[in-house]
């Protein structure tokens, strides 16, 4: 693995960050061209109930559908659970606390939660924590145990916050902090409870005041039952439901819900940093931290997975719960943010996530 000293360093040349331009050029597909590819990518994906938006140059589409009966709020009106892609809003949040001098992003974890703890020669730092370098397995050891009597209807109910900062102070990383990259719902986890502990700030009120805030989300939040109304998920078969998520203690792992046009708004903001609020954090999430795997193909900013395609790069990040589905993807090349969301849990040889990035690689 390599990783440049610092966290966020200078953006580099390929990503530099230019002024928007507000004309798309004359090559790019028709509005009826990408109806119809977001139409067939909704019942491509074969879900209950199913939303393709794309944001080019600031225009908006999207297409909504599903095998479901249409429920009684319009399908693109609803929040769906992210999963996964509440990574990208954690990312932002830390982001937004180190430009503004909270934090540095090299605190130790543990100090953070624990003040009367010595941090040891080779502390977890935030740092550590954000990227998926913190050595910290996917999820705590004993969380399968806890986890297997509710595990088809709210496995991370049953570990709350207290138990993951246990969990946490207890665990002996296997490798040396910032040696290997190993993705972690454990390691984001402890990251929001970290920086909660470090600001004296709720996770919640974080995310609010340096994101949903700034950005004007307003149907965007952690909990069920927000405005608008909460899009209900199903399991594998596309039939059965399954209750609301609850993220326990993994909150800024994977609570957030949003509807659609928010989305659309968040990946605008990180498509034209110079013209939203929180402009510095959005240019740091986009910076290559680090690079693994045969020849460092696998390249990584804070938040999100970086891909190249024929004319730049890719940002993207999947996610999922009990029974949704979401994909977040922007290309700054292009001008372009997808947003993808359905209410069926992932299944073997899903065609949801291949069927979103293929539309955000093939653009």
């Amino acid at each position: 693995m390599s990783a440049p000293t610092g966290l966020w360093p200078g953006l580099p040349a390929d990503d530099a960050v230019r002024a928007p331009r507000r004309t798309p050029p004359s090559a790019r597909p028709s509005e009826r061209t990408w109806s119809e590819r977001l139409a067939e990518a909704v019942d491509a994906v074969d879900a209950p109930d199913a939303v393709f938006a794309v944001s080019r140059y600031g225009r908006r589409i999207l297409r909504s559908g599903g095998t479901a009966p249409p429920p009684a709020v319009p399908r693109p009106d609803l929040r769906y659970e992210l999963g996964s892609v509440s990574k990208t809003f954690t990312a932002l949040v830390l982001a937004q606390l180190i430009r503004r001098g909270t934090l540095t992003g090299g605190e130790p974890a543990v100090t953070c939660l624990r003040p009367d703890r010595a941090p040891g020669a080779s502390p977890v730092t935030l740092a550590h924590l954000v990227t998926h370098t913190s050595g910290l397995p996917a999820l705590p050891a004993d969380f399968f145990v806890r986890a297997l009597p509710a595990w088809r209807t709210g496995p991370y109910a049953r570990y709350p916050g207290p138990r993951v900062v246990d969990a946490f102070l207890r665990h002996r990383p296997r490798h040396r902090p910032g040696t290997r990259w190993h993705y972690s719902n454990f390691g984001v986890a402890v990251l929001g409870h970290a920086v909660a502990a470090a600001t004296r700030t709720p996770w919640e009120e974080l995310l609010d005041e340096h994101v949903l805030g700034p950005l004007a989300l307003g149907s965007t939040g952690t909990r069920p039952g927000g405005p608008g109304g909460d899009a209900v998920g199903h399991g594998k078969d596309g039939r059965t439901p399954v209750p609301p998520f609850d993220a326990g203690g993994f909150q800024a792992a994977g609570a957030v819900r949003a509807a659609p046009h928010d989305l659309l708004t968040f990946l605008e903001a990180h498509l034209d940093p110079l013209g939203a609020p929180p402009t510095d954090a959005l240019l740091s999430v986009r910076t290559p931290v680090l690079r693994r795997g045969l020849g460092h193909r696998h390249v990584h900013t804070v938040g999100w997975f970086r891909h190249p395609t024929d004319r730049g790069p890719m940002y993207f990040h999947s996610g999922a719960t009990l029974g949704q589905q979401a994909f977040l993807g922007f290309r700054p090349d292009t001008g372009t943010a997808l947003a993808a969301l359905c209410t069926r849990r992932f299944r073997a040889r899903d065609p949801f996530v291949a069927t979103a990035y293929a539309l955000l690689a093939e653009e």
